[in-house]
């Protein structure tokens, strides 16, 4: 693991982390956090000492497996721990780090990312580097985890975190136990608080489970209704849902965008309408269950892999639920795009337009190219191989680029130049007869251009 040449101050190169274990007192009244975090780990090369993704919050003491006198200090965004002796290469450590303060979101290039207070509640948002802002963490989108959560608050709200343990009660507040099995990078980790009914939900075999305001119940009965639907076709186009339930939160709070987290989507109240205006964003978030959770990213270079894939979904989702298919779509948004700026490299967009509105829909795009330059069945044979292969690890747009000419059985070398390497917007191929008269999707907004406004999250 290097560092990402996106995100350079985030992450230390020298261990990975093989579990978190978390245990949280949150007082909604004060915003107050008090957290123990114990850091198991193995050294990936020799060292000395390691570093811990920290902001905002104060590392008070930090102990250690390994024996000998340990020592850390602290900067505005890092603990660094002197280990008391030296590791080699797969040696591994286990660290205790006790840590407190007022949990506030970070200042970034792409927004304000982290722990947030919600009017009634607390959000936590953090891609790409958000992590550090509630727990200390090597925040390198490929560095994997397991984890189990502890969280402690206030009588009368719900929690929802990570697959549920147990639930108990004692002096007045309350601690929920989350336990998370499957590899998770930090900034999809997450911590939802409100004052939320909590329903379950059969999703076509997936357990499912709906957190939200009382009053919204409705609203979310109506929007929530193809979620069944969703996921059945999900799991047909991309293989088997890779996590063992989903869950979606909905705030009361509206919110800019919508989020996903490992095993979960979070939505504003002004998402869920009652109406499905924004059942697209469902489908967006329940997709990358599949593309950026399961199959993460190596580096935030490629983060086209999960927003292209996410956005090409919704797609999907139109055409096989009975709405405008995915080539009409492409033909209005491929106008859409060819009308904006060509300045931007799909497989190296640079930190400051990596959440582009144009990433998403470009990479849509290219997706939708494959598959005509491939054929449906090679298509889709493609997609199930990418889950497969990558599932609850890593990747990179080489390796799809690899897969993709394997699967498909041809040089496909001069198409991704085109659609991936170059700044110019190629033409689509030439469709099928069955698609070839399929009116175009109209695409009446501006192109999002501003990094954290983008329309999904």
């Amino acid at each position: 693991m290097s560092p990402d040449d996106y995100t350079p101050h985030s992450g230390d190169r020298r261990y990975r982390v093989e579990h978190y274990d978390l245990t949280i007192d949150y007082r909604l009244g004060t915003n107050r956090l008090d957290g123990v975090a114990i850091v198991r780990g193995r050294a990936v090369e020799a060292t000395s000492a390691i570093s811990l993704d920290l902001a905002g919050l104060r590392a008070t003491k930090v102990r250690s497996d390994l024996g000998g006198r340990i020592g850390f200090t602290q900067t505005d965004r890092k603990v660094k721990v002197a280990l008391g002796r030296q590791l080699t290469a797969g040696d591994p450590f286990e660290l205790t780090i006790s840590y407190g303060g007022a949990p506030r979101p970070r200042r970034t290039r792409w927004g304000t990312l982290g722990w947030e207070e919600l009017e009634d509640g607390a959000i936590v948002a953090s891609q790409p580097v958000g992590a550090p802002s509630w727990f200390p963490c090597n925040d390198h989108p490929s560095d994997k985890a397991t984890y189990r959560l502890a969280i402690t608050t206030d009588l009368g709200y719900a929690v929802a975190a990570a697959e549920p343990v147990s639930t108990t009660t004692k002096g007045g507040r309350t601690t929920w136990v989350f336990e998370r099995a499957a590899p998770t990078p930090t900034y999809l980790a997450t911590v939802q608080i409100g004052k939320y009914v909590s329903r379950g939900m059969d999703l076509s075999g997936v357990e499912g489970q709906v957190l939200h305001p009382a009053g919204l119940t409705a609203r979310v009965d109506a929007d929530l209704s193809p979620l069944p639907q969703m996921m059945a076709v999900f799991a047909e186009a991309f293989g088997p849902y890779p996590l063992p339930s989903y869950r979606l939160v909905v705030t009361a709070d509206d919110l800019e965008i919508p989020l996903e987290a490992q095993g979960m989507g979070v939505f504003g109240a002004n998402h869920i309408d009652g109406k499905g205006s924004l059942e697209r964003l469902i489908a967006h978030e329940l997709a990358h269950q599949w593309f950026g959770n399961s199959v993460g990213l190596a580096r935030w270079r490629d983060i086209w892999l999960n927003e292209g894939f996410a956005c090409y979904a919704e797609w999907i989702w139109s055409e096989r639920s009975g709405g405008r298919s995915a080539h009409a779509k492409a033909l209005g948004h491929w106008a859409a795009l060819a009308a904006e700026p060509q300045d931007l490299v799909l497989s190296d967009p640079g930190p400051e337009l990596m959440f582009d509105d144009r990433v998403y829909k470009r990479g849509a795009l290219a997706l939708h190219a494959l598959r005509l330059t491939v054929g449906e069945d090679a298509f889709f044979r493609i997609i199930r191989a990418w889950t497969s292969q990558h599932a609850a690890a890593t990747a990179t747009t080489e390796e799809f680029r690899t897969l993709a000419a394997s699967v498909a059985g041809r040089r496909l070398e001069a198409f991704f130049d085109a659609w991936l390497d170059a700044e110019a917007l190629p033409p689509l191929p030439e469709a099928p007869a069955a698609l070839a008269d399929v009116e175009p999707a109209p695409v009446t907004a501006a192109l999002n251009v501003n990094p954290r406004a983008a329309t999904e999250g």
